[in-house]
């Protein structure tokens, strides 16, 4: 599963990175690199909840 993740860097100079796949997935960094990392590992909570909930079926 690819990914599409939107950096944007906000005023007071941190940085917010979205995943546009699932809405509300969005998570703050210090950097581009810790925002990444911190949004990819909701997007990868959220998806564990969605395939134990059957929300989704895993792609072999």
């Amino acid at each position: 599963m690819n990914l599409t993740i939107e950096i944007e860097k906000e005023a007071d100079g941190r940085f917010i990175a979205e995943v546009i796949n699932f809405p509300g997935v969005l998570a703050y960094g210090e950097t581009r690199e810790e925002a990444v990392t911190k949004v990819q590992v909701l997007a990868l909570r959220v998806l564990a909840d969605k395939l134990e909930h059957g929300e989704v079926t895993p792609e072999l």
